[in-house]
């Protein structure tokens, strides 16, 4: 539900408080909103970041500025970031970068203002310290974002369609129906076999989290590929999960997917706090119809993000103004409530505004503390300079398996995975 106008003014002169006192300590010269004229700040992202919710405050308090969002698919916006950054021209004002590519993107440091010259290090004490980490240098000399959001993992579960099926409902219940990735798998049977329905959304949608909570990912520390190691792990469960036919094999993020979650196509699929924001916003009238479950296997991170500002843009200074307004404690909060990110300053955990709130949409789910939770327990993994392509190579494989040429082939499937990721980190 979108606030009222009142509220936002509100919001707005919180904002503007925090912004004053922080451009004021920060050293901030004016650059190049100096004249006076109008800038329009373009954001490139995909998803949902709350900014739509919070691009109204801003303007209004900030008449000369205009946020332009650009929203793309997940791969792309990477893609696209990279072509641009080589080219040296074209890229956004601000460059929102998961968490799968942050170290591709750290490696060319030189390329995105250094937010420690903007004054950015008096944040570091309110961030996770890995998240601070994950955009900072090795030798801690350049900080290339400020992070936004961090991905602890649950369920998320259609209640309507487990009762038609004959399984418990009641979030408690539900999570002791798959204490390991076996055991949801077995549900998954005992659920298509009942409702002739497919279980889950996607089969790459469970290597991920499955993947997010092995100690390794698809990268050791040394930037070496390991693939026999998490990545098998991940990879196997996908491949019983195929097996068993309970996939519906709808890609993320393509509109098959988002109508997937209106007409039912699958009852469960692994969810990161960001996720609840996506679901209410595609599927408004499944309200009420959700609720969030413990994830098989305990912990991990799926996601997680920064915004970047790329060093050719033309409106750096107005960029980290609007930036430093964005991860103030008000705005973060406001992104909790509206589309469900959480964010990734532990501090705002014990705010009541986050720890008391629960989400109506998701059966009244107390997510602040559920999610508040997994963050607090989180230990991510490494994800080296290649993560981002490895892992888009490996999804491939895995679609593959799914509804291509390797289907019913999982052994083939794996070998050909090994070969597709040893490319991409050659690339």
């Amino acid at each position: 539900m979108r606030r009222s106008v009142t509220h936002w003014a509100r919001v707005a002169a919180a904002g503007a408080v925090s912004l004053a006192l922080v451009a004021a300590c920060s050293g901030n010269s004016g650059g190049d909103s100096a004249s006076g004229g109008q800038v329009t700040l373009k954001i490139n992202f995909w998803g949902d970041f709350g900014l739509d919710e919070l691009k109204a405050a801003y303007e209004a308090d900030n008449p000369h500025v205009r946020i332009s969002l650009n929203t793309g698919e997940y791969n792309a916006q990477h893609e696209d970031l990279q072509k641009k950054i080589i080219a040296g021209s074209g890229a956004p004002d601000i460059a929102a970068i998961d968490e799968g590519f942050v170290v591709q993107f750290r490696g060319q440091a030189d390329k995105f203002v250094n937010l420690l010259d903007k004054g950015a290090g008096q944040y570091e004490s309110r961030y996770l310290p890995w998240k601070w980490k994950q955009t900072l240098t090795p030798d801690g000399s350049t900080q290339i974002g400020l992070g936004t959001d961090v991905g602890g993992l649950a369920m998320c579960y259609r209640t309507d369609l487990f009762e038609a099926a004959g399984l418990p409902t009641e979030r408690d219940a539900v999570s002791a129906l798959w204490p390991t990735w076996d055991q949801f798998i077995a549900t998954g049977q005992r659920y298509t076999a009942r409702s002739g329905k497919k279980f889950v959304d996607s089969a790459t949608n469970i290597f991920n989290p499955v993947l997010g909570q092995q100690p390794v990912g698809f990268y050791d520390d040394s930037e070496t590929l390991r693939m026999a190691g998490g990545p098998k792990v991940a990879f196997d469960v996908a491949a019983r999960l195929l097996g068993a036919d309970l996939s519906a094999n709808l890609a993320a993020f393509s509109p098959e997917w988002n109508s997937g979650f209106v007409k039912g196509d699958f009852a469960v699929l692994a969810c990161p706090a960001w996720m609840q924001g996506h679901i209410r916003n595609t599927a408004p009238g499944t309200a009420g119809k959700w609720d969030v479950a413990a994830i098989p296997g305990g912990g991990g991170n799926w996601g997680g993000s920064f915004l970047t500002i790329p060093r050719q843009g033309k409106n750096v200074d107005e960029a980290y103004r609007f930036l430093e307004w964005l991860v103030q404690p008000e705005q973060q909060i406001e992104i909790f409530k509206q589309v469900g990110n959480l964010p990734s300053q532990p501090a705002l955990y014990q705010d009541p505004a986050i720890r008391d709130f629960t989400n109506p949409f998701f059966n009244n789910a107390p997510v602040g503390q559920i999610f508040s939770q997994t963050a607090e327990n989180l230990t991510p993994q490494y994800l080296g300079r290649k993560n981002g392509p490895t892992r888009v190579a490996v999804e491939n494989v895995i679609n593959r398996l799914a509804t291509g040429n390797l289907k019913g082939k999982p052994d083939q499937a794996w070998t050909e995975a090994i070969k597709e990721a040893e490319k991409a980190a050659k690339s």
